[in-house]
Formats: structure tokens, sequence, C-alpha cells
């Protein structure tokens, strides 16, 4: 079924520069491919023949299989590479790395990458399209989306709904691509946690900072929760994970302080016990693994529109 969906971008680099409306078709994309996959319908022929290359570069477990269902779902073929199956490992410039894709006729390159800008910098090297799959501390904008989209089926709309984002939101590249994602669809965003992870700088992005948990929660319509980026800090940011969740972890004592119907989410990975209780991660206000399934279905949408918009095709989506 062809669509008159507008979508002119060959590449997912980050939400920022994307509209309400652009952001509103992936949606619409994202719709109609859950609904052929609620009916059985796995299959999808829009990226047959074609061939989606995995760049990670950082590990991943979510992300990484979500864009290999995504795009075998589209019926591409997907090849995987990793930092240390890579020539990179040798000296290779990732540069090299990808006009070598390029020339063995990949047809997209989604790539995660720890150092910020990199596959902003891959889109101006290759002609084929490029998704982000989470640049450094800078951005993950498929995250954001599928964020967006699970909150938008329990809701219908983000316009006035409080979303409160708890924990490590300094070095979040999660963090940073939902604020803007959730506030260009109408939200209003309070950020939480130690002062050290939450600096009032974040301020200039128009949103609420908040170093009470409390505030933070009682009034919130979702509240997804951020582990401890580890890996990206240089300096110990409080002094102990202990000591974390005695002020910052959600528990079921704290998860009264949440109004009814208000739904718990997390990106994954969880470190239960620190960032959230495993009882509340896996009761009824929790959707965390619904996200688990609507990253699937975001990123086929994401692959489908930016091949479509690259190969000047007119935009078909399953009945």
């Amino acid at each position: 079924m062809s669509q008159s969906l507008s979508w002119n971008r060959k590449d997912l680099i980050d939400v920022e520069p994307l509209s309400r409306a652009e952001i509103e078709t992936i949606f619409t994309a994202a719709t109609a491919f859950k609904k052929a996959m609620n009916a059985d319908n796995m299959k999808q022929p829009y990226l047959n023949g074609r061939t989606v290359v995995n760049l990670f570069l950082e590990p991943s477990t979510r992300t990484r299989l979500a864009f290999e269902v995504a795009a075998s779902r589209l019926s591409a073929d997907t090849i995987t590479v990793t930092g240390a199956a890579s020539s990179l490992t040798k000296g290779e410039t990732l540069r090299d790395t990808a006009r070598n894709m390029e020339a063995l006729k990949a047809d997209i390159i989604i790539m995660r990458h720890s150092a910020s800008g990199a596959p902003n910098y891959l889109s101006k090297v290759v002609d084929i399209p490029v998704i982000n799959a989470g640049d450094g501390s800078h951005a993950h904008p498929t995250q954001a989306l599928l964020d967006s989209f699970t909150l938008l089926e329990k809701f219908g709309s983000l316009d006035g709904k409080k979303i409160t984002i708890l924990g490590d939101i300094l070095f979040s590249r999660v963090a940073r691509s939902n604020i803007i994602c959730l506030q260009k669809l109408g939200a209003k965003v309070t950020i939480a946690g130690p002062s050290t992870l939450v600096p009032k700088a974040f301020e200039g992005m128009g949103v609420t900072v908040s170093h009470k948990l409390q505030p933070a929660l009682e009034d919130a319509d979702a509240v997804m929760l951020l582990r401890i980026q580890h890996e990206r800090q240089t300096a110990t940011h409080f002094p102990s994970i202990g000591e974390y969740t005695s002020s910052f972890g959600l528990n079921k004592d704290r998860a009264k302080w949440l109004k009814p119907g208000a739904i718990i989410m997390h990106p994954g990975p969880i470190n239960r016990g620190v960032e959230i209780d495993s009882e509340l991660a896996d009761s009824s206000q929790s959707v965390i693994l619904q996200q688990v399934t609507n990253g699937i279905v975001v990123r086929m949408a994401i692959l489908h529109l930016c091949s479509c918009a690259y190969h000047k095709q007119a935009i078909e989506l399953p009945n």
C-alpha cells in the first residue's frame, strides 16, 4: 500500500533536526509494521536484495539485535561487524572501513561508536544511508524514538504530559535524545538525580532540574530510569553505588509517590537493585519489554524510510 508520507532524509544521525511531522511519519510507519507483525505477517519485502551492515564498535545487546531483527523482517541480508573483528584493530581508519563496505555493495550502515560525532562524520564519507545506533555521550536517536512511540501507545498524546528522567543524565546519550524528542512532541521533561550527574546547566535545554526524588516523581505520568554510565565516567560522581541507591533508587515505597496510571521505563541494560528494584521492573506499571518490542518496528520504519529517500522511491507500507 502506497502512503502519502513525506520523508527526505537518507540518514538518521540525531533527533534534533527532525520536525514533529517527521517524527510522526516514523511512528505511522512503525504502527503499520507493528500491526503486520501482530497479524503474524512477519516478513516484509521492502529491503529485499539489499545488504544492511551493523558496524558496532561499542558493546550492545538490545540495539544490535533489534536492528538485526528489523533488517531481517524487511527481507534484507544483514552483516554484523564488531570492533574486535574489524580491521580497525590493525590500524585501518574508520573512513577506509566505511568506504570498503560501500565498495562491497553495502546498502545501509548502522553504526555505534564510542566517539561523539562518528556517525555524522561517516555520513559525509559515504553516499549510502547511515543510521546512528549511539555515539559517545551525544545521541541515541532510535532509542528516543522508540521510547516516545511506547509512551504514545499508552497515552495517545504527549502534549502536556510530565516525563521524569531519573539517573545519570550527564553521561547519557539516551537522556539527551529523549529530552529533545519528548519536547518536540509536547511533553514537559523533568530530570532528576544527584547534582553531580544532573547539573543545573541542563536547564538550558528547557527542562526542570530536580535533586530531590519525591517532587520529581509525584506528578509524573512516566518515569524513565537510567543506569550509571560507568564506562564514560573519568571520576566517581557519588560516594558509592549503595549511597546512590539509598537516595535515588526506585523501590516499592518510593513508587507510591507516583500517581495512579504512571508508567515505568528503562532503556536497558537494567542494574537491578541499583536504579530500580526487580519487583518494579517486572510489575504491571513497567513497559520495559514493550520498549524492546517497539525497538524492532521503529527501527524497521527508519530503515525503510531512509532507504526510500536514498533510492527516491515512493513509501509503501503493509496494509
